[in-house]
């Protein structure tokens, strides 16, 4: 999808040849003397139009505009969620699945954040999933162009660069995330992997179950046994910066379908465990962006992926497994299996001496409950850390929350047959899982973010949603700008 600013304003953008005309209206609207303009005012004063966020009113052919298809969407008072609710609507009030050309006009000054939002909610309300499809009908819109007062539009260049990065990312992590398990197997997610080498700076290596054999993952080797498809551990590298520079480490769990194994999921809805690749996705996203956007900086992600499925292979409630940092773990629950493939993944992080480490998990349902899908959990005894991931949701539009992580949660994790379980019960279940994966990452700054909530809609809009490429990425130019 090409994205094209233009500081054209409401007369300019009714003179653009386009399929459909969308045109952002403020409360506050005030026309200047064009035709468009006049248009607009008319409908205000008649009552036909609403400028609450997200009221639309759709015309067809009208004089005042090339386009065939006109949509007047309100903003309210023009922020950045009111402008991608406006969006979403205006897109959904189109109708029309042949639009190849949409213009976006602004009737309300334009900021970087307003900027995002609207292009974002375009690339959202746009998307199509074909891959399995044997009649497919790909997205149509291939160009958006959004037309802007000439007095905002200085400081937008990069703000449209960033996002339409941003925005390949997030595309990259739905697909992914939306593929059938038979489609998306861990020695298919390595492929995808090893593609996003060709970029600028970025490298990629795969291990196979022999070199996580010699690396003494046991953790992550007593999930994958149960499966007939061979786990792969992924090695992501972008150098922006010199070889000196510590870099920041993402970690994405990969599990590429999970059945609960052993300790098996109820059969309603298991079909969506294919969603639960998606912290890994998140990490391919976010090298798909860097290799666009091409920042001063180090970025290192690790993907461990396997399937998780119940055989005669299978581990078993209450079998121990050693993990690579030497520490053994009772199994009480084979479907806590997301922390048992990190907590490897983290222990390797070590080598690379990282400034921070950051895994993002769909690790607990009960994150769901205590969040819901509005925002993800973000979890960190380190505060600048932990603040510095939710600020970057904030810019992003990417929502995090700080969750508590205090030592007492982790007396649940306590056994007499191990150094540690891999569950407690069930109050606090998200914060009890990142206290398990907090004794494995004590050797560098750590958070865990647990998208389980966040990472996937269901129901009539089901779909995985790209969350926290946009996150991760705002945070990791904040890195970049902070060295500077």
């Amino acid at each position: 999808m090409n994205f094209e600013l233009k500081t054209t304003g409401l007369a300019g953008a009714a003179t653009e040849k386009c399929d459909a005309l969308i045109v952002l209206v403020p409360h506050d609207y005030s026309g200047v003397e064009d035709d468009l303009s006049a248009l607009i005012a008319q409908a205000i004063v008649a009552g036909d139009l609403s400028t609450k966020a997200g009221k639309t009113l759709a015309l067809y052919r009208p004089t005042e505009a090339s386009a065939t298809r006109v949509v007047l969407a309100g903003v309210g008072e023009g922020t950045a969620s009111q402008i991608r609710t406006a969006v979403t609507n205006a897109i959904a009030a189109l109708k029309a699945p042949s639009l190849k050309k949409l213009v976006i006009a602004f009737a309300t000054p334009v900021t970087p954040d307003t900027l995002r939002a609207a292009m974002t909610a375009c690339a959202d309300a746009t998307y199509v999933y074909t891959l399995t499809q044997s009649k497919p009908e790909p997205r149509s819109v291939s160009e958006i162009v959004l037309c802007t007062s000439p007095i905002t539009d200085g400081d937008l260049q990069p703000a449209l660069k960033r996002t339409s990065a941003v925005i390949a990312g997030v595309e990259l992590a739905k697909e992914w995330g939306n593929r059938p398990g038979n489609y998306a197997t861990p020695s298919l997610l390595a492929d995808a992997a090893e593609e996003l080498a060709e970029l600028p700076k970025i490298s990629c290596k795969v291990l196979g179950p022999k070199d996580v054999a010699k690396l003494g993952m046991g953790s992550f080797m007593a999930v994958a046994q149960g499966s007939d498809e061979p786990l792969r551990f992924i090695v992501l590298r972008y150098n922006g910066a010199g070889k000196s520079e510590a870099p920041t480490v993402l970690v994405g769990k990969g599990i590429t379908f999970d059945s609960g194994g052993i300790s098996i999921k109820p059969s309603a809805e298991m079909d969506e465990m294919k969603y639960d690749m998606c912290g890994a996705a998140s990490v391919l996203g976010v090298f798909r962006a860097l290799g666009e956007l091409r920042p001063a900086i180090n970025v290192v992600g690790l993907i461990a992926a396997c399937e998780n499925l119940p055989s005669g292979r299978a581990v078993k409630p209450g079998d121990v497994v050693t993990s690579m940092s030497g520490q053994t773990i009772e199994v009480l629950n084979t479907d806590a299996e997301g922390r048992l493939v990190l907590c490897d993944a983290l222990t390797y992080a070590e080598r690379f001496n990282p400034r921070a480490v950051v895994d993002i998990a769909t690790l607990t349902g009960a994150c769901v409950i205590a969040l819901g899908g509005v925002r993800s959990g973000v979890f960190s005894s380190e505060s600048a850390l932990a603040s510095a991931l939710v600020q970057a949701g904030e810019s992003a539009q990417d929502l995090g929350w700080h969750m508590p992580l205090d030592d007492a949660y982790g007396e649940g994790l306590k056994t007499r047959f191990a150094d540690v379980a891999n569950v407690a019960g069930r109050p606090g279940g998200a914060i009890t899982a990142a206290k398990f994966l907090q004794r494995f990452a004590k050797k560098y700054p750590w958070a865990h973010i647990d998208i389980a909530g966040t990472a996937w809609k269901s129901g009539t809009a089901k779909g995985a949603t790209g969350r926290p490429v946009g996150l991760l990425v705002e945070f990791l130019l904040n890195v970049e700008k902070n060295a500077e």
